[in-house]
C-alpha cells in the first residue's frame, strides 16, 4: 500500500500517564496535531503477560481491561448481544477463558477506543497497531484452536552474531498445512480485528511467512532448531479476498510468489528486519508491502552498503528513530564507540539538519529521508536517556514500565517537531 509522506509518534497504552484510556489519550492526541503528526503508534491490546509484554498476550483478538477508563461502566444486553455477533469467531473463546464478564470488558473497550479513534480522525490522526506473529503458549487462542499449530516444536530464532545458542521464543508454531485447508479463516479474523481497530499495522517477524525456526520444545536452546517453510502470499491473499472484496487479490498459495502475482491491498507493514533473505524480499515487495529501516542501524562502519543507511532507504518504507526493542536515541548516542559516532555526525552534516542536542539532529535526519513515513518513539523526542527505553530483549522483568509523565510533553517540544515535519514536506 501507498503511505503518504508524514510522520508520526509511537507511544503504547501503558505508557500514557496513568497507563489508560480516558484524558491523558485525547492530550496526547491534541499534542500530536499541535506537533503536525499524522499517526499515533501502539503496541499490541492484547493482555500482557506476567511480565508486562503485549507480544505473549493470552489473546490474539481480545484487548485488555487493564485499558479501560471506566471499567465499570454499564453494558446492555443489547451492546453484548451484538459484539457478540460481530466477533463470534472468537468472543466465545475468549469468555471461555477469561471468565464472566470479558465479553462486557471488550465492549466497554469498544466503546472508549471507538471515541479516541474519531477524536483522532477528526483532528487529522491515524492509529498503527501492531501484529506479534505468534500466540502465546495455552492462551485462548492455542486451547481454542490446538489443530491449528504443531506438535513438539515451538518458535525461536537460530543462532547469529549475538547469540551462539539462538533465542528460544516457546511459542507454538502454526500448522500452515492445517490452515491452508481451512482457508486460512483464523488469520482471515485476525486480520478483520485488526482493522476494526486501527488503520495500519506492523505485522512483527514477517520473515516467518516465508520460513520460520522451528524448535524441538524440549530442546535445551535454539540452536537445535532447523528451518521450516511458512505459507507465503497465500495467506494475505486469503484475507484480502475476503477483507477487500471489491480489490484484485491474486491466488497462490506458494512462499516463492514474485511482484508478478499483484499487490495486496491490506494495510500493513512489513517488520522485515534482521537477516533477510531474497525469498523475503520477493514476499514484501510483490505483496506491495513497506518494509522498515531503523535509524539506529544504520552507522556501522563495517556495513557501508546496509539497508538502514539514509542514502539506501527507499520510498515505500517505514523508518523508525528506534523500535521499542532498541534504546532510546540518547542512550543509544552515549554508548556507541566514536567510529560510528563519526559515521552519524558526517551523515547529519550531509543532510544539513544539525541541531543543538544529538538526539534532535537524529530526529531531523529522520524526517529527512525519502522514505515515505517517519516513526519516532516519544523517549527521542524528551532526550531521554536509556533507564527509560521500553524493552530490553531477552531479559525478563524490568521491561515494558515506560510511563509518560503528565504534562511532560510540552508546546516547545510540539513546535519544535511541527517545524522540522514541515520542512521536510511531511
Amino acid at each position: 500500500m501507498a503511505i503518504p509522506r508524514s510522520s508520526g509518534v509511537q507511544l503504547h497504552l501503558t505508557s500514557l500517564p496513568g497507563g489508560r484510556l480516558g484524558p491523558e489519550a485525547y492530550a496526547f492526541v491534541d499534542w500530536l496535531q499541535a506537533a503536525g503528526q499524522s499517526w499515533w503508534q501502539t503496541l499490541p491490546l492484547g493482555p500482557p503477560d506476567e511480565y508486562r509484554s503485549p507480544y505473549k498476550s493470552a489473546s490474539a483478538f481480545a484487548a485488555w481491561n487493564g485499558f479501560l477508563e471506566h471499567p465499570d461502566a454499564p453494558v446492555s444486553r443489547d451492546e453484548e448481544d451484538g459484539f457478540r455477533a460481530r466477533h463470534g469467531f472468537w468472543v466465545t473463546d475468549w469468555e471461555a477463558y477469561a471468565g464472566d464478564g470479558a465479553v462486557a470488558d471488550q465492549v466497554r473497550f469498544e466503546r472508549e477506543w471507538a471515541a479516541l479513534r474519531a477524536y483522532a480522525a477528526e483532528r487529522g490522526v491515524r492509529m498503527i497497531g501492531d501484529v506479534p506473529i505468534y500466540v502465546a503458549p495455552d492462551g485462548a487462542d492455542h486451547r481454542a484452536h490446538p489443530e491449528l499449530f504443531r506438535k513438539g516444536v515451538v518458535s525461536g530464532a537460530p543462532p547469529d552474531a549475538y547469540s551462539d545458542k539462538g533465542q528460544f521464543w516457546a511459542n507454538p508454531v502454526y500448522d500452515w498445512p492445517a490452515l491452508s485447508r481451512r482457508r486460512y479463516r483464523w488469520w482471515t479474523e485476525r486480520f478483520r480485528r485488526t482493522f476494526d481497530l486501527f488503520d495500519l499495522a506492523r505485522i512483527d517477524h514477517f520473515r516467518g511467512f516465508v520460513s520460520y525456526w522451528a524448535v524441538p520444545e524440549d530442546a535445551p536452546d535454539a540452536s537445535y532448531g532447523r528451518w521450516a517453510r511458512g505459507p507465503g502470499r497465500a495467506v494475505f491473499d486469503a484475507a484480502a479476498r475476503e477483507l477487500r472484496p471489491d480489490t484484485d487479490a491474486a491466488p497462490g498459495d506458494d512462499a516463492g510468489a514474485t511482484a508478478a502475482d499483484g499487490p495486496s491491498p491490506l494495510p500493513l507493514i512489513a517488520e522485515d528486519l534482521g537477516v533477510i533473505t531474497p525469498a523475503v524480499e520477493r514476499l514484501r515487495d510483490g505483496l506491495g508491502l513497506p518494509g522498515m529501516v531503523v535509524l539506529q542501524f544504520a552507522f556501522d562502519p563495517d556495513d557501508p552498503h546496509g539497508p538502514h543507511r539514509p542514502e539506501n532507504h527507499r520510498e515505500n518504507q517505514v523508518l523508525y528513530t528506534g523500535t521499542h526493542d532498541n534504546d532510546t536515541l540518547r542512550g543509544w548516542w552515549d554508548s556507541i564507540p566514536e567510529a560510528r559516532r563519526a559515521e552519524t555526525d558526517a551523515a547529519i552534516d550531509a543532510a544539513g539538519v544539525r541541531e543543538e542536542e544529538p538526539w534532535w539532529s537524529l530526529i531531523a535526519l529522520a524526517q529527512s529521508s525519502r522514505a515515505s513515513l517517519c516513526m519516532m518513539q516519544v523517549q527521542d523526542l524528551l532526550g531521554l536517556g536509556g533507564e527509560h527505553r521500553m524493552n530490553v530483549p531477552g531479559e525478563q522483568g524490568g521491561s515494558w514500565g515506560y510511563r509518560l509523565e503528565s504534562g511532560q510533553l510540552t508546546a516547545e517540544h510540539a513546535a519544535r517537531l511541527r517545524a522540522l515535519t514541515v520542512g521536510a514536506g511531511r
